[in-house]
């Protein structure tokens, strides 16, 4: 099966960008999720085999049922250590940007980012890139950014030289961008991959135990609580959403990542088209939305319309500047302005 991305002068510019380099900082977006680590640890995974220094730089926190991953404890957060990121940002050969489409998308990071003398490669699966790169690799067909790493190694005739500390970062990210599989995830190609990856003898179910059964069991109450108080369901739109405030965080004694996954739980209700999650930011007047959708309902330009945001057409996510009761009025109106999608 032929699952080559690059054309020959990407490929060659590729080539040459990494062979002329010796210290490479491969980066993703804020927050970074199971893809976004998943993504830079196996393209690290890939530079090291080369004899390069790969260092994985990530703007701030990622969830605790991802620090099982290899070489997670080689990750340095630029929120903890600002003055030795920007430091290796100037002297870098090279910066690497997974996982993300604008500079914006890095937060606080941005400015040592855009400003690194260093050429970019871009390897992203989100729409519109307008990162400054000198390749910029965009696929927003694929699945994932682990996906593009994957067949972007493989292209390169490097997979088979490289072991399990490569194959579980991508199967990870494969897995939770496509939630377990159950979305976006339709190409056959896509489990060609999984096949591949599998001969690294990873183990997949304990990938998904590891991630999708690591919770506390404050996360499991909290679960409970928001589809039992919480949830608005709207049949007549086949729309739901629930928030989350700032004194509930405290209350089920909140860690990042314990709301990941909830928006979808709600997606089993039988004929719901669009489910929609709003959290408040544990410290600033920010609002944190996640909306999911099924077939056709593009929930990514209901966020780029109401939510500041974006994403794909079936997983997206933005934000509001504003209190959590405005931002439930702003849900209302752009479930409203979707009605008619919505009921068909």
């Amino acid at each position: 099966m032929d699952i080559t991305i690059l054309n020959d002068a990407q490929l060659s510019q590729l080539e040459q960008l990494v062979a002329a380099a010796s210290t490479i900082i491969v980066t993703c977006h804020k927050s970074p999720d199971g893809d976004a680590i998943g993504s830079c640890l196996g393209w690290a995974e890939y530079l090291r085999s080369l004899g390069k220094e790969a260092i994985v730089i990530v703007p701030d926190q990622y969830p605790d049922f991802l620090l099982w991953l290899p070489n997670t404890e080689k990750v340095v957060r630029y929120d903890k250590h600002k003055t030795k990121c920007d430091m290796l940002f100037k002297i870098a050969d090279l910066v690497c940007c997974l996982d993300f489409n604008t500079p914006s998308r890095v937060n606080e990071m941005e400015a040592a980012l855009v400003s690194s003398p260093a050429p970019k490669v871009l390897i992203d699966h989100h729409l519109d890139p307008d990162v400054p790169a000198a390749l910029t690799i965009s696929h927003p067909e694929a699945s994932s950014t682990s996906e593009l790493v994957f067949r972007i190694v493989w292209q390169l005739k490097a997979f088979e030289k490289l072991d399990k500390h490569f194959a579980i970062p991508i199967y990870c990210g494969m897995m939770t961008d496509t939630g377990g599989f159950l979305y976006n995830s339709s190409n056959p190609e896509i489990y060609f991959i999984i096949g591949e990856l599998l001969t690294k003898h990873i183990d997949k179910d304990r990938i998904y135990r590891n991630v999708y059964h690591n919770y506390s069991e404050d996360r499991i109450r909290l679960m409970g609580y928001v589809m039992y108080e919480k949830l608005v369901y709207l049949p007549q739109y086949h729309a739901a959403y629930y928030a989350i405030t700032r004194e509930e965080q405290k209350r089920f004694h909140y860690i990042k990542g314990d709301a990941e996954g909830l928006v979808n739980i709600p997606q089993q209700i039988r004929g719901l088209k669009l489910s929609i999650s709003l959290r408040e930011d544990s410290e600033k007047p920010r609002i944190w939305l996640s909306l999911r959708s099924v077939d056709d309902f593009p929930c990514n330009k209901m966020a780029a319309e109401f939510f500041n945001g974006g994403g794909h057409l079936n997983a997206s996510g933005g934000h509001l500047d504003m209190t959590i009761d405005e931002a439930i009025q702003v849900v209302r109106q752009a479930i409203l302005a979707y009605a008619e999608q919505l009921k068909r």
